[in-house]
């Protein structure tokens, strides 16, 4: 039997390498892909997903859903993917066009169909807190739901503080974090280091000589470039795609642990923090007060590492 997926992207190029991922796994449905602004705005997000999803060869329809954030302006990420988000590789447009529906009612009616399916998100979490606060119900209907976002007890890739698909929105992400969603957080750092694609996994990558090989590393480029200059790492960084293994495959996250999680929303120095409870010690006394909205919801599974061989043989698998 088929598992069910729902992806909810800001189509840059490692969204797009996700993606791929997901549309090429074997005994993976995707029900549907949605769209919010991000990394790219949302009209450019449409178009990069609809390109991938050609790519690939799949009919997987595409919607379109909020074009800003809850409470914030929109920011975007040209800066590290490149001014169309895909590496300035000046790909055709493509043939199909995103579905009328709106991505939120989308959501919700597949939720319905399907209950029990995987939720994928990739940017930032407005598509998901709007859908929450439609139908509440659907947090009960959501079998998993894979974040790829935030910074546990780490520093931030936006500002020291915090993740960028978290700091964005950060009034969605209040919503969805505490909305009793059994939210498993793979944060941007389990990218960096080792995970990076190194040369040599460029190169391996290169040797597959698929399309949707030199796919995913062409419309990185400007990523590898951007990756050396804010981390100091040599190869491809590819956080989605990271949070994309650990869906296909639990058994990616080879460390995990369950913690409330508190959003920073009200301080622009902290804004966007993902402020995690490590030590479980939210109902001391000297704590209780300042959790107390927190702590009638779930803890949340936190990924603290990979297994670096597994993440980066799902990708080779997607891309052969």
């Amino acid at each position: 039997m088929n598992r069910t997926f729902w992806i909810d992207t800001d189509t840059a190029s490692d969204d797009a390498v996700a993606l791929v991922m997901a549309l090429r796994c074997r005994g993976v449905s995707v029900l549907g892909i949605s769209v919010v602004s991000g990394n790219m705005p949302l009209e450019q997000g449409v178009r990069n997903a609809l390109y991938t999803v050609e790519l690939c060869g799949a009919e997987v329809p595409v919607y379109l859903g909020e074009d800003r954030p809850l409470q914030r302006m929109p920011v975007h990420a040209q800066w590290f993917h490149g001014e169309d988000g895909m590496g300035n590789q000046n790909y055709p447009a493509p043939k199909r066009a995103a579905e009328s529906t709106h991505a939120v009612d989308a959501l919700l009616d597949a939720s319905r169909k399907y209950p029990g399916l995987t939720l994928v998100t990739l940017g930032p979490l407005t598509n998901i807190a709007k859908a929450i606060g439609r139908d509440p119900a659907l947090v009960d209907r959501v079998g998993r739901c894979v974040v790829m976002g935030g910074n546990p007890c780490c520093e931030g890739n936006v500002t020291p503080g915090a993740e960028y698909n978290i700091w964005c929105d950060p009034e969605a992400a209040k919503i969805v974090f505490g909305s009793g969603l059994k939210i498993e957080m793979v944060g941007w750092q389990l990218s960096t280091g080792a995970a990076n694609l190194s040369e040599k996994d460029i190169a391996r990558v290169r040797g597959l000589d698929t399309l949707l090989a030199h796919f995913a590393i062409d419309c990185n480029a400007h990523v590898m470039v951007a990756n050396k200059t804010q981390t100091g790492d040599v190869g491809i960084s590819l956080p989605d795609p990271t949070a994309m293994a650990v869906a296909l495959d639990p058994a990616v996250a080879i460390k995990t642990s369950e913690h409330l999680v508190q959003i920073a929303c009200a301080d622009e120095l902290t804004r966007g923090m993902t402020v995690v409870d490590r030590l479980n010690v939210a109902d001391d006394d000297r704590n209780a007060d300042t959790w107390r909205a927190v702590s009638s919801t779930p803890p949340c599974r936190i990924v603290w590492e990979l297994d670096i061989q597994k993440w980066k043989q799902l990708l080779y698998d997607a891309l052969g």
